[in-house]
C-alpha cells in the first residue's frame, strides 16, 4: 500500500507525533467507551429509553474495545474516535425523541426505493441521478451526520459546514478516493452512514478489520427503519430512496423491514467490481492504518461477493421475495440514462416526467466521469484471475445477462 498511495505531509507529521511519547498512538488518542458516553451525556443528559434495542450499550462497547485494539495511527485513531462520538451523540438524540413523541413509532416508511449492487456497478451515480426527482428524498449526508434536532431554514448550511470535516478529509487524506467515491455534505448519502449509530452497521467493518467484532444485520434494520421514522416526523410523505452495497447480501430482512420496498439492482462484469471493490476498501482502510491484510481483505471480498450475487439468482428466483426488483445494467446506465431511468420508472409504476429528464442531462453536464480523476485498478494488480472470478459467478452473469468487458 505504501508503494501505490503516498500519504500527505501534514498526515505523516501528526503520526510522527506517536513517536515522540514512546510510540504508542493509543496514548495521543485513546478510544474508551466510558469515556465517549460521559462525553456525549454531559452535554446531551441521558438518554431517555433505548430505542427498542436494550443491548446497544454492551455492542458499543464491544466496537470500542475493538477499535482500541486496532493498529490505527494517530490520524486513523481521531477519525474513528471523533466517528463513535458523534455516531453516539446522534443515537442519544434519536432515543429522545422516540421517548418524547410516540408518534414517531407510528410513522409507516412506505414503499422505499432501495439502490444496491457491487462497487463500480453504478450504484452511486444512479442513486444521485434519481434523487433529482422532487417526488423522491434521499437522506442528504449533512441530515445523516447531523438529524436533531430538526434543522430551521437558517440552520442547514450551518450543519452542511459542520459535516464537511468528515466529508471532505478523506480526499484530503487520499486524493484518489475522490476518483472513487465523491462526499460532499449536500450529496444523498448511503445507509452505511445513516446506520453508524446503531453500533451493528458496516461502517465499522470497511474502515478496519476490527478482531472480534462484526455487524448485526437484524439490528441495522430496525435502527434503519427508526432513523427514517424520526426524519420522516412532521416532514411530508415522499418516497425514500436509499442505497447501499451492503443490501445485496440481505435481501430478506429488507422485506421483513419494508415488506413493499423496491429493490434496484445494478448488475457489472464482476471481473471489473471485483478488484474495483478491493481497492476501495483497501484505500478506505489504509486512511486510518500503516497495516493493511491485502489478503484477507481480498478473501473476503471473494467470500462475500462469490456466494453473495450468486445468491441473488436463488433469493429472487425462489419466490419468497415479492416480485419487487429493477434491474439495472451499468453499460446501459452508462450509454443512456435517462432511457435507462425511464425503464425503471416503467418497472415501478412511476411517472417519470420531462423536468427529471432535463435535471439528469445538467448533472452530468456539470459531474462528467473522471471530474475528480481517473480510478485505475485492473483484475490482476489486486490479485484476481478474471476468468476465475467469471466462471465462479456464471450463474449470475448467466441468469442476469451481464456483459463482460
Amino acid at each position: 500500500m505504501a508503494q501505490r498511495y503516498e500519504r500527505p505531509a501534514w498526515m505523516r507529521r501528526i503520526n510522527a507525533m506517536a513517536g515522540s511519547i514512546g510510540g504508542d498512538p493509543r496514548e495521543i488518542a485513546p478510544i474508551r467507551a466510558g469515556e465517549l458516553v460521559d462525553a456525549a451525556t454531559r452535554r446531551l443528559g441521558a438518554a431517555a429509553g433505548d430505542l427498542g434495542d436494550p443491548a446497544w450499550r454492551s455492542r458499543f462497547e464491544g466496537l470500542a474495545a475493538a477499535c482500541d485494539a486496532h493498529p490505527f495511527h494517530v490520524v486513523g485513531r481521531l477519525l474513528t474516535r471523533q466517528e463513535l462520538l458523534r455516531a453516539l451523540r446522534t443515537r442519544l438524540r434519536l432515543a429522545r425523541a422516540f421517548a418524547d413523541d410516540p408518534g414517531v413509532a407510528e410513522e409507516r416508511v412506505a414503499a422505499p426505493i432501495l439502490v444496491t449492487g457491487p462497487a463500480r456497478s453504478g450504484t452511486t451515480i444512479l442513486f444521485e441521478l434519481l434523487a433529482l426527482d422532487p417526488e423522491l428524498r434521499a437522506p442528504a449526508a449533512w441530515e445523516a451526520l447531523h438529524p436533531l434536532p430538526p434543522a430551521g431554514p437558517g440552520e442547514v448550511a450551518e450543519r452542511m459546514a459542520r459535516s464537511e470535516c468528515e466529508q471532505e478529509l478523506w480526499a484530503e487524506l487520499q486524493p484518489e478516493f475522490a476518483a472513487i467515491h465523491e462526499l460532499r455534505s449536500d450529496l444523498p448519502v448511503e445507509c452505511v452512514t445513516l446506520t453508524m449509530p446503531c453500533f451493528a452497521g458496516p461502517h465499522w467493518s470497511m474502515i478496519a478489520q476490527l478482531a472480534g467484532w462484526s455487524p448485526d444485520p437484524a439490528c441495522m434494520y430496525a435502527f434503519h427503519r427508526r432513523f427514517l421514522q424520526v426524519l420522516q416526523r412532521g416532514a411530508g410523505s415522499r418516497t425514500w430512496l436509499l442505497k447501499t452495497p451492503a443490501h445485496l447480501f440481505t435481501l430478506e430482512l429488507v422485506f421483513q423491514t419494508y415488506p413493499d420496498a423496491w429493490v434496484v439492482q445494478t448488475h457489472r462484469d464482476p471481473a471489473r467490481t471485483m478488484p474495483s471493490t478491493l481497492s476501495t476498501a483497501a484505500l478506505v482502510q489504509w486512511m486510518r492504518s500503516d497495516q493493511v491484510d491485502l489478503p484477507a481483505l481480498r478473501g473476503a471480498i471473494e467470500a462475500a461477493f462469490g456466494v453473495g450475487l450468486n445468491r441473488t439468482v436463488e433469493v429472487r428466483s425462489g419466490g419468497a421475495l415479492p416480485d419487487r426488483f429493477v434491474d439495472v445494467h451499468f453499460a446501459e446506465l452508462m450509454k443512456d440514462p435517462v432511457a435507462t431511468l425511464r425503464g425503471a420508472y416503467r418497472r415501478m409504476g412511476r411517472a417519470f416526467g420531462p423536468g427529471h429528464a432535463e435535471r439528469v442531462e445538467r448533472y452530468l453536464a456539470y459531474k462528467p466521469q473522471g471530474k475528480f480523476g481517473v480510478h485505475r485498478y485492473s483484475a490482476g494488480e489486486w490479485g484476481f484471475d478474471a476468468d476465475a472470478v467469471r466462471e465462479r459467478l456464471a450463474p449470475y452473469i448467466r441468469h442476469f445477462g451481464v456483459a463482460l468487458e
